[in-house]
């Protein structure tokens, strides 16, 4: 199971992505100047060890640096967070939520026949009717 982390842990898991799951410190706050983050060292040192306590991230030493790796995928980690958003407002109830899209008008009528057509491709393909 892949743990739920905060919105700075994942600000920094998305930088740690961007450039292919391995950053240098200096790269990620290279990403986080450009964005207007002006985080202190000690804030992001601390939210980079829990990310690796979490088993996120793994650290490796390159001489007095730190490059940090991703040890799971940012397609991972979305399947695993919808998973439990799914669960935790509509109790697995997939339906629930496109409806909610649908209804909300959160999706629109271009989005769901895209969807749509993903849909049928994807069954087609495995072989389902």
């Amino acid at each position: 199971m892949i743990p739920s982390i905060s919105d700075s842990e994942l600000e920094l898991m998305k930088i740690i992505w961007s450039e292919g799951g391995r950053a240098m410190y200096a790269t990620i706050m290279d990403h986080l100047a450009e964005t207007g983050n002006c985080w202190q060292k000690n804030t992001v040192i601390t939210l980079l060890s829990r990310l690796v306590e979490k088993g996120l991230l793994k650290t490796n030493k390159i001489g007095r640096r730190n490059e940090y790796t991703s040890l799971v995928s940012r397609t991972d980690y979305q399947a695993a967070q919808t998973q439990t958003f799914l669960n935790k407002f509509y109790e697995g109830d997939a339906r629930g939520l496109v409806s909610t899209l649908i209804s909300g008008e959160m999706i629109s009528a271009e989005e769901y026949e895209e969807l749509r057509r993903f849909w049928a491709a994807g069954r087609e393909d495995s072989g389902e009717k």
